[in-house]
């Protein structure tokens, strides 16, 4: 007689186990899932504030209606180039967005044949700019400490620093900023992440900043959804073929 063994299969996972461990990585799935939505959701909510765009100033980079997404930084941290919300009671009682074209102790001097600003004795192009600018308002100011001098993108239609020339050099305060603008919200059409200029590169000291958190707070959360709604598809799915087993 041999005493070679045969060796036997492993019996079959039973369907409830299966089940079992299926039901494991779903809720895995959606809790993580659920992390994610909420936390980035939450971190939106506690740095970001939106703000609605009343006016042509800033077309063509923001146009009237669009809702903006704007970071609470500290104004001191701001630099050429970005784009900021604020809020001086010399020019009115409602937030303004406006551009960052120099900051305290660069002097500003505008313009010269090819409709450029000068800041520091280096002309500046601008390609964020609207294409038809007419309306050279000729002025050479130097920005006091902590102040900023900002302007619209479409220079023919804003009220910026260069309308209040006479209070602060046309300059506000960093104090007054509430807000860097990382994007924009509203319109489905035209949301999407605000680019970095790199229009003031060439001068040394403060540089628009580079892109925040929001575009991976973004990904975060849409990430989450379809964590969630996916994971919770395949629970349905899974649940309909058992189903069907048994009939």
């Amino acid at each position: 007689m041999s005493n070679v063994m045969t060796p036997t299969a492993a019996p079959p996972r039973p369907a409830k186990a299966r089940r079992s461990l299926g039901a494991r990585v779903q809720g895995l799935v959606i809790g993580l899932g659920f992390v994610l939505l909420v936390g980035a959701f939450g971190l939106l909510a506690v740095q970001y504030r939106p703000y609605r765009i009343p006016t042509q100033s800033m077309t063509p980079t923001l146009t009237v209606g669009d809702t903006v997404l704007a970071r609470s930084v500290n104004g001191d941290s701001v630099g050429r180039g970005d784009i900021v919300v604020f809020q001086d009671p010399l020019w009115g009682n409602a937030p303004l967005v406006k551009r960052v074209v120099a900051v305290g102790g660069d002097t500003v001097v505008c313009c010269d044949a090819q409709h450029r600003l000068a800041v520091n004795d280096h002309p500046v192009d601008e390609p964020y700019l609207a294409k038809q600018q007419l309306n050279d308002k000729l002025f050479s100011t130097v920005v006091p400490p902590g102040r900023l001098f900002l302007m619209g993108d479409n220079r023919d239609a804003s009220l910026d620093s260069r309308s209040h020339l006479d209070l602060a050099a046309g300059t506000v305060a960093t104090t007054e900023v509430l807000g860097r603008v990382e994007g924009t919200a509203w319109p489905a059409n035209r949301a999407g992440l605000g680019g970095r200029t790199v229009a003031f590169d060439g001068l040394a000291g403060p540089m628009a900043a580079k892109p925040g958190l929001l575009g991976p707070a973004v990904l975060a959360m849409a990430t989450g959804a379809a964590m969630i709604v996916l994971a919770s598809a395949a629970g349905g799915l899974a649940s309909l073929l058992r189903r069907f087993r048994r009939v």
